[in-house]
């Protein structure tokens, strides 16, 4: 069993910057792909980024492309998204997980708003 915390969002101002982290406890962390995913009002949760256990892998959603990184450190059982030149409809809840997601594995996730 894996519990995933995520932190590192809040308010910022359009072509701002982010970096969110997840924290997963759990001796199997390493073992899975990571994915970051978000919610935003009234829409329904949708892919952001995943990574391949190693690290040696990474794809993004067409939306985040070029402006999102996606990376982790297994050792620290962490798994990063660097956020850069945020936009409005960067603005959701954004969650981790196993890529692909495990019903049980979602946490509370972290708010990220964007004004413009």
């Amino acid at each position: 069993q894996v519990q995933l915390v995520e932190s590192g969002g809040g308010l910022v101002q359009a072509g701002g910057s982010l970096r969110l982290s997840c924290a997963a406890s759990g001796r199997t962390f390493s073992n899975y792909a990571m994915g970051w995913f978000r919610q935003a009002p009234g829409k329904e949760r949708e892919f952001v980024a995943t990574i391949s256990w190693s690290g040696s892998s990474t794809v993004y959603a067409g939306s985040v492309k070029g402006r999102f990184t996606i990376s982790r450190d297994n050792a620290k059982n962490t798994v990063y998204l660097q956020m850069n030149s945020l936009k409005p409809e960067d603005t959701a809840v954004y969650y981790c997980n196993k890529n692909p997601p495990a019903r049980d594995y979602w946490g509370q996730g972290t708010q990220v708003t964007v004004s413009s």
